[in-house]
C-alpha cells in the first residue's frame, strides 16, 4: 500500500512511520523541510520504502510535489504550539489546502487524529480541531476520525508537564481545572488504532472516541504519577487561579511554552471522556491503564530510547524564518567570542562531551549562571532552560536543547551548531568544531551574535563579563573532562 503521512516529523508521525514501513507499506512523508527528516535514524533498506517530499500546506503551490497515486492519507498536522491568535487560522488553511489535494488523488481513505469534542462549550483549541474535521469531511475521500483525550508516552507534552509538576513540587496549590475528568490513552494504543482503521470500510465516514481504561481527574493523574515514582505529594485546588494565571504557573514550573500552556489550560475546562466504545469492536487492542502507560514511558526513558518529543515541534512564531535557514552563520555585522583549545586525549572523548552538553548534563561551567539566564528568559516570555534535551548523549538537527535549537549535528565532521531561541535583541549562534591536523587537535568554540540596533549592542557588551567568565572554562572542560 502507498500511504501519505503528513506530520511525519511530529510526535505521532515519528512513531507511526516505522510501524507502517515494518508492515510492508511504502510511505510518502510530507515535511516542511527535508533537513528535519530523521535520515540518520533509519537504515538504507528502510529508506527504500520511504519517499520524502518537501511541502508547506500554508503555501498551496508546494502541494504539486505530492504524488496522486496514493491509497491512504494520514492527516497529523496540528498548530497547537503556534501563538494563540494564529493556530485556528493556520489549521483551517492547512486543512483546506490538503483536502483540495486529496480530492485529486486515488486515495480510498483519509485518517485524522483529533481531540474528543463531546462538550457543547469547546475551548478554542478543541473547536479548531472540530473545524478541521468538518473541512476534511467535505472532500470526496471518506474520512475516519480518531478523537483522543490526553496522550501519554515518553516525550509527549502531557507526560512531560505531569512529570515536571510532580517531580518538582511536593505541595501544589493548583487551579480548579484539576477536578476535570479525562480519559488518558497511551501512545502505543493510539498507534495501534491509527494502523487498525486503515482501509477498513466500516470505519469510512465514522468518528471514534479513543481512550484508555481509566477515567481520571487531572489531580488523579498527578497523584497516579506520584505513586509510580513512589513520591509523596499534596495537591490543594483553589478557585482563584484564572486561565491566564494557570498558564503562567505552568510556564514557570514546567518546560512548556506559554502558547502551548494556554492552549492546554483552555482545553482543560472540557471533560474529554469517551462517550462510546465502538472502536473497541472495530479495532480490538489491549488497552493500557494510565499507570501502565507511565511505566512504559519510564522504560523508554531509562533505555534512552525516546523516539519523539513534543519539543520537536517548532512554533511558527518563534522565528521569522525556518530555523534551518540559519545554518549559515553570518560573518559580517556580527560580534564574536571565539575560544581555541588544544587537546591530546582521544577525539571521540571530546565529541562525546560536546554531544552531551546541556539538559541534566549541564554546560561544563557556571551552571547556576545558565539557570539564572534561563529564568530571566522565562520572565520575559521565552522558553528558558526547562525544555532540556531529548536524549542525554544523542543530538540531531531540529532537537531542542535548553533554550537552543540544534541546526547541525555532524559528529563525523566534528561540528555542532546551535541557534538561540531565547528572547534576544538580535540573533545568536553557538558553534563547536573539532579539527585535526598532523600533530595537533583543537576544539574551536564560537559564540556569534548579530545585534538588532543599539539595544542589541548594549546587550552584548553588558554580558561580556559573563562570557569572559564562562566561555574559557567551558571550552577547557569540554576538551579535558
Amino acid at each position: 500500500m502507498k500511504i501519505l503521512l503528513t506530520g511525519s516529523t511530529g510526535y505521532i508521525g515519528r512513531r507511526l512511520l516505522p510501524v507502517l514501513v515494518e508492515a510492508g507499506h511504502h510511505v510518502v512523508c510530507a515535511v516542511r523541510d527535508q533537513r528535519r527528516f530523521d535520515w540518520d535514524d533509519f537504515t538504507e533498506a528502510f529508506l527504500q520504502h520511504v519517499t520524502v517530499v518537501e511541502v508547506d500546506l500554508n503555501e498551496p503551490a508546494t502541494v504539486a510535489a505530492l504524488p496522486l497515486d496514493i491509497d491512504l492519507a494520514f492527516y497529523l498536522v496540528h498548530s497547537m504550539s503556534s501563538s494563540h491568535d494564529q493556530f485556528h487560522a493556520l489549521e483551517q488553511q492547512s486543512a483546506q489546502t490538503f483536502i483540495r489535494y486529496v480530492d485529486q488523488t486515488t486515495a480510498q481513505q483519509l485518517v485524522y487524529l483529533s481531540g474528543i469534542v463531546n462538550a457543547k462549550d469547546l475551548s478554542d483549541h478543541l473547536l479548531s480541531r472540530k473545524n478541521v474535521e468538518d473541512i476534511l469531511r467535505t472532500g470526496r475521500v471518506p474520512l475516519t476520525v480518531l478523537r483522543s483525550a490526553i496522550i501519554i508516552g515518553s516525550g509527549s507534552a502531557s507526560f512531560e508537564i505531569i512529570r515536571d509538576l510532580v517531580e518538582k513540587l511536593p505541595v501544589m496549590i493548583a487551579p480548579k481545572w484539576l477536578r476535570t475528568r479525562c480519559q488518558p490513552i497511551g501512545i502505543r494504543n493510539v498507534i495501534e488504532y491509527l494502523q487498525g482503521v486503515m482501509l477498513k470500510r466500516e470505519t469510512y465516514g465514522q468518528s471514534y472516541d479513543v481512550g484508555g481504561t481509566d477515567v481520571l481527574t487531572y489531580k488523579d493523574m498527578l497523584l497516579g504519577y506520584a505513586r509510580v515514582r513512589q513520591l509523596k505529594r499534596w495537591i490543594i485546588t483553589v478557585p482563584v487561579l484564572t486561565p491566564k494565571l494557570s498558564s503562567l504557573w505552568l510556564v514557570f514550573v514546567t518546560s512548556t511554552t506559554y502558547s502551548l500552556a494556554r492552549s492546554l489550560v483552555s482545553s482543560m475546562k472540557n471533560e474529554v471522556v469517551c462517550q462510546d466504545e465502538r472502536i473497541r469492536e472495530v479495532v480490538p487492542v489491549k488497552l493500557l491503564s494510565y499507570e501502565e502507560t507511565l511505566r512504559l514511558a519510564f522504560d523508554r526513558i531509562s533505555q534512552k530510547n525516546v523516539i519523539s518529543s513534543w519539543k520537536d515541534a517548532i512554533a511558527r512564531d518563534t522565528m521569522s524564518k525556518d530555523f534551518l535557514d540559519q545554518v549559515q552563520v553570518p560573518e559580517h555585522g556580527v560580534l564574536l567570542d571565539r575560544r581555541v583549545r588544544e587537546f591530546e586525549r582521544p577525539t571521540e572523548h571530546v565529541l562525546h562531551n560536546i554531544w552531551s552538553i546541556g539538559g541534566e548534563n549541564g554546560w561544563y561551567f557556571g551552571n547556576w549562571l545558565w539557570r539564572m539566564r534561563g529564568l530571566l528568559d522565562k520572565l520575559v516570555g521565552g522558553v528558558g532552560l526547562r525544555r532540556g534535551r531529548r536524549s542525554p548523549t544523542d543530538l540531531k538537527p531540529g532537537d531542542a536543547l535548553d533554550f537552543w535549537r540544534v541546526l547541525v549535528a555532524d559528529k563525523e565532521r566534528g561540528r555542532l551548531l546551535l541557534y538561540a531561541e531565547m528572547k534576544l535583541p538580535g540573533e545568536a549562534w553557538l558553534e563547536f568544531r573539532v579539527k585535526e591536523s598532523p600533530g595537533r587537535k583543537v576544539l574551536i568554540q564560537t559564540a556569534t551574535f548579530r545585534p538588532l540596533g543599539v539595544w542589541g549592542r548594549l546587550y552584548w557588551y553588558s554580558v561580556l563579563p559573563f562570557h569572559g567568565l564562562i566561555f574559557p572554562h567551558m571550552a577547557k572542560n569540554i576538551a579535558e573532562r
